[in-house]
């Protein structure tokens, strides 16, 4: 009893209090033999073990506990004195503040960001440095390690993670215009009908869903597993061109400058690809809250604000010349049935473009 007086002013004195919540909550549910250990785990907690981990192993422990005595107690006498079968589904490890994020880009951390604060959440966002690809995001936030991460929208993206369904560019991303070979700008120039494009080769990163799209579509496809490997691809003829959003295609050109390539001038490639915040299973609060704060931006219009100045939507319509150039339109044939599509306040209208003709 004194040592465990002991460690109880210790917590009092160190601001541990809401782990005795969590010790007192699971002593009454073990039973009488189970109780000590759980004591003596708890004081070696006091001395190296975080409040928050010690209350996730306190949970753990409790469940595990209940399963196997659910198991245990239908073939034995239900009347057994020395089980106490109280609930402990309300044990819950406290929520962390701080979110892990592979995010680096200006106008989705930004509006991260934005979504959060205006959730009322007090989350605090740290950005990993670490370059992933697009499997190794979705493992580690399957892993817990990555809270939230951005990307273009699949169908198995989204039964695997947690989507939160608001398009991060208004659709711009699957207005796709194309990094091509300067040599064969008149070729591109050529094309008017989607039998006229089948007879060009895409490059595409494995991991990304466009990939498949292009594919499902009846285009012909060569991939690389590193994004960085597509350029040199196309400079040395393995394929014809690589299709970009049309927000992002000039800085990428730019980041990987090479004087033989350069962004098409004729082609709009088009189709219905979302790109949204996906958020680790293990963190459903914070998928709950992005989705608060990204609602309430869309209905007072500061998302279209923000949007429209941080990507500069004026000025790419006018070098773009979207409505000028000839829209191949392609289906996306594993897009979730609750892709917003019906919420027009969500989308540019460039899908309702007729282009060149």
């Amino acid at each position: 009893m004194a040592i465990h007086l002991t460690a109880a002013m210790r917590v009092i004195a160190t601001g541990m209090t809401s782990v005795i919540r969590y010790v007192f909550t699971l002593t009454t549910t073990l039973i009488i033999t189970k109780r000590a250990a759980c004591w003596s785990l708890f004081i070696m907690a006091l001395t190296g073990l975080s409040a928050s981990s010690f209350a996730v192993f306190a949970a753990d422990i409790a469940s595990s506990h209940f399963a196997a005595n659910s198991n245990s107690n239908s073939n034995s006498n239900s009347g057994s004195s020395d089980v106490i079968t109280s609930d402990v589904s309300h044990i819950q490890a406290p929520i962390s503040k701080t979110i892990v994020t592979t995010i680096q880009q200006t106008w989705q951390l930004n509006l991260l960001k934005e979504a959060l604060r205006r959730s009322d959440s007090g989350y605090q966002v740290q950005q990993m440095s670490t370059q992933m690809n697009q499997k190794r995001k979705v493992e580690e936030a399957l892993a817990g390690t990555v809270d939230v991460f951005w990307s273009m929208t699949s169908k198995e993206l989204e039964e695997t993670v947690l989507p939160v369904r608001i398009p991060l560019f208004k659709g711009l991303l699957g207005n796709r215009l194309l990094i091509i070979r300067k040599a064969d700008e008149t070729r591109f120039a050529k094309v008017k009908t989607m039998a006229d494009f089948r007879q060009l080769k895409a490059g595409q990163n494995r991991y990304w869903p466009d990939a498949t799209i292009l594919e499902a579509n009846g285009l012909p496809v060569i991939t690389s597993y590193q994004y960085t490997n597509l350029y040199p691809m196309l400079e040395g003829g393995r394929f014809d061109y690589l299709a970009l959003g049309a927000q992002e295609i000039g800085e990428e050109l730019a980041s990987h400058p090479d004087p033989a390539l350069k962004v098409d001038s004729h082609i709009l490639l088009q189709y219905r690809s979302p790109a949204y915040f996906f958020v680790s299973p293990k963190r459903p609060e914070l998928a709950a809250a992005i989705l608060a704060g990204l609602e309430s931006m869309v209905s007072d219009g500061s998302f279209d604000e923000m949007f429209n100045r941080e990507l500069k939507i004026e000025q790419l319509y006018r070098e773009a010349k979207f409505e000028q150039r000839v829209i191949i339109r392609l289906d996306t044939p594993d897009l979730s049935p609750l892709t917003p599509i019906e919420r027009k306040e969500l989308w540019l209208d460039l899908f309702s473009m007729q282009g060149a003709k």
